[in-house]
């Protein structure tokens, strides 16, 4: 998950980016097609809905509504939000059968408290994450965000994005964010071991305090050290980072420093607690 140019969201603001020739690859590029459908489909499987039930789902960052179609097969109803203007004229042109809204993600979502039976979003989250303008702070754009979908959520229902994310602190700063806001829940990782195949799905529930993450797909690589899933709840989790080190000054880094020294042979007093701070004698 290194840095690369190639990311849409370093070339340009998405407003800019999914102009005309970019947004009718989403309508005449068979493999873009197969693969937004494979990954809505997921995120709907995800959200656990009950079955032969219509719900009402909100599709952020809908683009040219290849995700509404699948959440219309499946017989639900949607509202689907999106800041490009031409990704939503081809919505338009191929007569998708949700509503449709232009907006900035980053500036809230409009809707009433508890209208949604739940949320999909499918490469939009980390666009949040970019300062686009001076006047952008991603920390403010994704608490917003996030507070307001929190609001327009029923209690008890699920939020769904499928990400690609830069590195792990791109992935601390989404989920304080959504913590900040109210939400539990965590990160499914689908075929961990697969540099193609791999996805990251963040599955967030809204009035729900103990819960249990769906298994990512291709659960089995989990048993070799692989984890396909990170959760969080209503206290602050920080990611590790790619190297695999624990966040500075932490519990594990403390423990992790004080073995290092004993493997050194070096003096580690026992009365030294994981924080780092000594206790006073007693006399």
């Amino acid at each position: 998950m290194s840095f690369s140019c190639r990311r849409p969201e370093h070339m340009a603001p998405p407003e800019i980016f999914y102009n005309e020739v970019e947004a009718k690859k989403y309508s005449q590029n068979s493999r873009m097609i197969e693969i937004q459908s494979q990954m809505s489909e997921r995120a709907v499987e995800l959200l656990n809905l009950t079955e032969d039930q219509p719900c009402f789902l909100l599709d952020v960052g809908c683009g040219s509504g290849l995700s509404g179609d699948n959440l219309s097969e499946e017989g639900h109803f949607w509202v689907g939000v999106d800041i490009s203007t031409a990704m939503l004229d081809v919505a338009l042109e191929r007569e998708v059968k949700g509503d449709l809204v232009l907006g900035d993600m980053g500036q809230g979502m409009p809707f009433r408290p508890g209208t949604f039976d739940g949320c999909i979003s499918i490469s939009a989250l980390q666009w949040l994450c970019n300062a686009d303008k001076k006047t952008h702070s991603p920390h403010k754009r994704l608490y917003t965000f996030f507070s307001t979908l929190y609001s327009a959520l029923a209690r008890g229902a699920r939020a769904v994005f499928q990400i690609y994310p830069e590195n792990s602190e791109q992935l601390e700063l989404i989920t304080s964010q959504a913590m900040k806001a109210g939400f539990s829940g965590g990160m499914v990782v689908d075929y961990p071991n697969s540099t193609k195949a791999k996805k990251f799905f963040l599955c967030l529930f809204a009035g729900v305090l103990s819960v249990t993450l769906p298994k990512g797909l291709g659960a089995e690589t989990a048993e070799r050290g692989v984890p396909n899933q990170v959760q969080f709840t209503g206290q602050r989790f920080r990611f590790k980072n790619m190297k695999g080190k624990s966040a500075k000054k932490s519990k594990d880094w403390i423990l992790e420093k004080k073995e290092r020294r004993r493997r050194q042979g070096r003096e580690v007093r026992a009365d030294t607690k994981y924080t780092g701070r000594h206790r006073r004698p007693k006399f």
